[in-house]
């Protein structure tokens, strides 16, 4: 045969076993594949973006792993990728691990979901009587009324487990901002509240409960506590935008987000609400998988966030109106965000989890366990919808009484109507500098900006809110609460306005991302008379103590005054801070810092542009600010000497006795030229 014929009939073989796998592959059609690819695209969008390093994700079906990948290095100085196996912090994941875990202990018998809390835990009291009707129930579908988070150091880089009792203590002086089961507002205290509940009722550790009850029976070999915590594992490390290591994140509040675990593994767990006796009794089963609103549902215009126990929803309209049924939660730590979904009566799950705080991992999960949805022809496909400008109507006969200041948790906004525009342009404020942040066409009821995001105004008759209408979700979520003018309004004991605070309790090990609360500037506002903006907005009402004014906003703190050392000192809920005059002058040469026997951090102040460099005990740390709260140098993140201009604040953070030097060297006149 001639050469030429020769390479002609070995191409068109090689055609023709090339359209035979390619048929094959076809016949062979993955139905999960629009998942993955979706699910894989915004990943990687995310992490090219920057906004997460790297991340997992997996899909379960009918009791089995259909899917499951790594995206990105967990280990960047090895060169080591994200497996199926890496582990990343879960975190509010955690809330349906405990909520399952007091379930356990209702089919056991021992706890009542509708028994107050204090049956169970008699040392848990508040400042407030109303905290005798909070239930268990209440702790786990946010309806209790508990202020919020407890800060202080219970997220960083080390357990710790006296969180509870600061937990415990911290509540003893707090109020409650609604009413038991008034209102539907995330409440992370709750969770550690429920966490001792199964240790009293269980008689052990909560992570030896889990272990034994849950972990062992569905075979999560990969769920514990946090990635700090974790010895002769694969875990995703978390590297900043700087890409800068972080320390491993460890959270001492396992019950409200402290667990760590892998995209199979959370599918795996979900998996497990989709038959009875799998972990629960039918009873308890049917508990979990239902909506538990409070008093305030069906009071806005939409669908709330059906939040059920544990979890932030227990349906969404899309998938009602098809009569699926989607179960989900959400997971946000200083440095991991995950979402896992799950349909329980067709046993579906997707999991996403990714080492960054802005992944998108809600969105991504949503997206995915949709496709699969659609690929299964349980539900249509999403129209694809076009932003089309909505058409300028004339501003509603009531708009005026909406018009004012408004206040989330710690951001205050301004809301001004324009009727000669039929607009509404809504004011950001940094400090008291005040700079529009949106501008609000309204238009058919609602209020609308230039992205196509829709949000309302709504009078309870006793309180304003200000509404977003999540369209992804098709729900409404409470975004803002409008501050109300007060009648005879009160003033503290001393002048609040543009005082700096340094926050004096703080651990060495405590997250990066609590920094921002160790720097903190009080003020006042002409406008707004009788409140206080102190890492929030506060209601004056006594020379001492500034109350939380809103129902409806989450993590709200209260204000208590206080003299120590011939000076006025303050708690902010959990957060001790005394006055910015409290530092020591930094001295030029050796200076010597010690910490006291009550473990309070201390501060120096520079008075002029300053070199400097540390010897610090083991485990002890130095955080520096600028003068306008700018942090420049942190021993958890960076190393070597550091510049600190006139002006700025040196806090030193170790145990009771630990003792710091810092050597301080004046700047040159040649040096600053």
């Amino acid at each position: 045969m001639p050469k030429t014929r020769m390479v002609c009939f070995v191409c068109l073989c090689c055609l023709l076993v090339a359209s035979l796998a390619s048929a094959r592959m076809i016949s062979k059609h993955n139905p999960y594949e629009s998942a993955i690819t979706k699910g894989r695209s915004k990943i990687w969008q995310a992490i090219n973006n920057g906004k997460c390093g790297s991340a997992t994700a997996a899909i379960m079906v009918a009791g089995r792993i259909v899917y499951a990948e790594g995206f990105g290095m967990a280990n960047r100085e090895k060169s080591i990728p994200v497996g199926a196996a890496t582990l990343f912090n879960i975190g509010s994941i955690s809330k349906v691990y405990v909520a399952t875990s007091i379930m356990l202990l209702v089919d056991d018998g021992s706890v009542s979901l509708d028994q107050p809390v204090t049956d169970y835990l008699p040392e848990f009291r508040m400042a407030d009587d109303r905290y005798k009707k909070i239930t268990v129930r209440m702790l786990l579908n946010h309806t209790s009324g508990i202020p919020g988070t407890e800060g202080s150091n219970s997220f960083g880089f080390k357990y710790d487990d006296d969180v509870k009792r600061e937990t415990i203590n911290t509540l003893a002086r707090a109020h409650l901002k609604h009413d038991p089961g008034a209102m539907t507002v995330y409440c992370n205290d709750g969770f550690t509240l429920a966490e001792m509940i199964v240790e009293r009722m269980s008689g052990g550790k909560y992570i030896d409960f889990l272990h034994k009850r849950i972990f062992k029976r569905l075979g999560l070999k990969d769920t514990g506590t946090g990635v700090g915590e974790i010895k002769g594992k694969p875990v995703a490390l978390y590297y900043d935008s700087k890409g800068r290591i972080h320390p491993v994140e460890t959270l001492s509040v396992l019950g409200a987000g402290g667990l760590s675990a892998t995209a199979v593994d959370l599918c795996r767990f979900v998996d497990s609400f989709s038959a009875e006796n799998k972990l629960l009794k039918k009873a308890s089963l049917a508990e979990m998988r239902k909506a538990q609103p409070s008093a305030f549902a069906g009071k806005l215009k939409n669908p709330e966030l059906s939040f059920g126990l544990g979890w932030d929803l227990t349906g969404l309209p899309r998938y009602d109106a098809a009569g699926i049924q989607v179960l989900g939660k959400s997971g946000g730590t200083g440095n991991y965000s995950s979402m896992v979904f799950t349909v329980p009566e067709k046993r579906i799950s997707v999991a996403v989890i990714a080492a960054g705080r802005e992944s998108g991992a809600m969105n991504i999960a949503l997206d995915m366990i949709d496709a699969v949805l659609v690929e299964k022809k349980l539900i249509p496909e999403k129209e694809k919808a076009s932003l089309i400008p909505p058409r300028t109507q004339k501003l509603p006969p009531d708009h005026s009484i909406f018009s004012g200041y408004y206040a989330s948790q710690n951001k205050l906004a301004q809301v001004v109507f324009d009727t000669d525009k039929n607009n509404a342009i809504l004011y950001g404020f940094k400090e008291k500098e005040k700079t529009p942040a949106m501008t609000l066409v309204y238009s058919d009821g609602y209020y609308h900006d230039a992205e196509g995001n829709r949000f309302y105004f709504i009078n309870t008759g006793k309180e304003i809110y200000f509404v977003n209408h999540v369209t992804m979700a098709k729900v409404d979520m409470i975004g803002m609460q409008k501050i109300k003018p007060l009648e005879k309004p009160k003033n503290l004991k001393i002048d609040m306005d543009g005082k700096i605070w340094l926050r004096r309790n703080v651990a060495p090990f405590e997250s990066i991302m609590s920094v921002d609360s160790h720097f903190v500037k009080s003020l006042l506002y002409k406008e707004l008379p009788g409140y206080v903006f102190f890492l929030g907005f506060k209601r004056i009402d006594s020379p001492e103590f500034a109350g939380m004014p809103f129902e409806a906003i989450r993590d709200q703190t209260e204000l208590t005054l206080f003299e120590k050392d011939g000076a006025a000192w303050a708690w902010v809920s959990d957060l001790l801070y005394s006055p910015a005059g409290s530092a020591v002058s930094l001295k030029p040469g050796e200076n010597s810092v010690k910490i006291g026997g009550y473990g309070y951090n201390e501060w120096l102040v520079t008075n002029e542009d300053m070199v400097l460099n540390f010897t610090k005990p083991k485990g002890g740390r130095i955080i520096i600010f600028s003068s306008d709260d700018v942090t420049i140098y942190d021993s958890a993140l960076d190393t070597g000497d550091a510049f600190a201009a006139r002006g700025s604040y040196i806090e030193s953070a170790g145990l009771a006795n630990d003792v710091f030097t810092v050597r301080a060297r004046p700047v040159t006149a040649e040096e600053k030229r």
